[in-house]
């Protein structure tokens, strides 16, 4: 048996999107920007699944822009945000994904920018007083955190954030990659100016996503080379991913009560079950429900021998899991998100992260097999 538990990583295709890609693979291959029957044809399509990610959002079609995934959706905001408005400071956390940290530290150490980091409690949670003492203390400020980290999955308030930024004439950019399609977002409501996703983190395939730009937001594009994407995005459009991406996202819109509460139910039982059988288990991160993406649970282990084997372990036991984020694995360097937050560093820290396909028997047999783990290192 196999054992998946890196959804935060990537998750599997839907058998729907798969279906919905195939159609268009099999039947239209028409260049989307070619004027003809066929490139018409393909357009359609194109402005079809841009339709329905607005509609999902409460947004308009033209403040969604299709991209290669949150990576290029991050960048583009950040540095059009930052360099097309000309903003002197930025405000971010330091356990912000590297897309948006290392983003942010080029620009500083260009001396494009000052760079602020927000203040963070041992379990993520931002220092909303502070944020505002910084919004409040420097000029103009584009603000970039993240709505739930994909390492510990601590929640930030965005609205809150949001509300601040207004207030302060500050540029807000999120990324949702991990949230989006987790939970709703409205963007007739939220005051955020760019947010972004990753198609591959909701059942969608690898390679596209998208980012929202607030249409009171002007910047130039960040990939020149076409007048794709309304002139904003140079380079034929991934027309299958599209298709994908918009399809995994009904999919998760329609289900997302149910599957929320299954994966609630997956997380909260695995938290009982490994307290039950790891004496002197942590836990890294928010988990209560509230202030917790449901998908997301860093386990801290207690100290042990040969601690840096324990995922290695977990792999040749049968469970696919992380150490921290997947964008860096094989890097010996540490989690900056651990880090961040002080965590303990003689704790071995485990990602496990949860989808609408994993199942009871799935914790069951992870547990059994932490068991033995630590009954032979014992």
């Amino acid at each position: 048996m196999r054992v998946y538990l890196d959804n935060a990583a990537t998750t599997p295709l839907d058998k729907e999107v798969l279906k919905a890609m195939y159609e268009v693979m099999d039947q239209q291959f028409g260049n989307p920007s070619s004027i003809h029957a066929h490139g018409r044809e393909v357009r359609s399509i194109v402005e079809k699944a841009r339709k329905t990610v607005a509609g999902l959002l409460k947004t308009s079609p033209a403040e969604i822009f299709f991209t290669s995934g949150g990576t290029e959706a991050d960048n583009t905001a950040i540095k059009c945000g930052i360099l097309d408005h000309g903003i002197k400071h930025a405000i971010t956390s330091k356990i912000e994904h590297h897309a948006v940290s290392h983003t942010l530290e080029a620009l500083a150490e260009e001396g494009l920018i000052k760079l602020s980091f927000v203040d963070l409690d041992e379990r993520g949670n931002i220092n909303y007083e502070q944020l505002e003492e910084l919004l409040k203390s420097n000029e103009r400020s584009f603000v970039s955190l993240m709505h739930a980290n994909n390492e510990i999955g601590t929640l930030t308030d965005i609205e809150r954030v949001g509300e601040l930024c207004e207030q302060y004439q500050a540029l807000f950019h999120c990324d949702t990659v991990q949230t989006m399609g987790h939970y709703t977002h409205d963007l007739s409501k939220l005051k955020v100016h760019f947010l972004v996703c990753a198609a591959h983190k909701l059942h969608g395939p690898k390679g596209v996503g998208f980012l929202y730009i607030n249409h009171n937001v002007k910047i130039k594009p960040f990939i020149y080379g076409g007048a794709q994407e309304r002139n904003m995005r140079g380079g034929t459009e991934n027309v299958y991913g599209i298709v994908g991406l918009a399809k995994a996202l009904e999919i998760a819109y329609a289900d997302m009560d149910e599957h929320q509460k299954h994966i609630q139910g997956l997380k909260t039982y695995m938290i009982e079950q490994l307290k039950a059988v790891v004496p002197g288990i942590q836990f890294n991160g928010e988990i209560d429900p509230q202030k917790s993406l449901y998908t997301v649970l860093n386990v801290s282990f207690p100290p042990m021998d040969m601690a840096e084997m324990l995922l290695f372990n977990l792999d040749i036991a049968g469970i696919s899991a992380s150490g921290g984020s997947a964008c860096s694995s094989g890097s010996n360097i540490g989690s900056h998100v651990l880090n961040g937050i002080g965590a303990d560093p003689n704790r071995p820290a485990v990602r496990f992260s949860f989808s609408k396909f994993n199942t009871k028997e799935d914790i069951d047999f992870t547990i059994q097999k932490i068991k033995e783990i630590f009954s032979a290192t014992s």
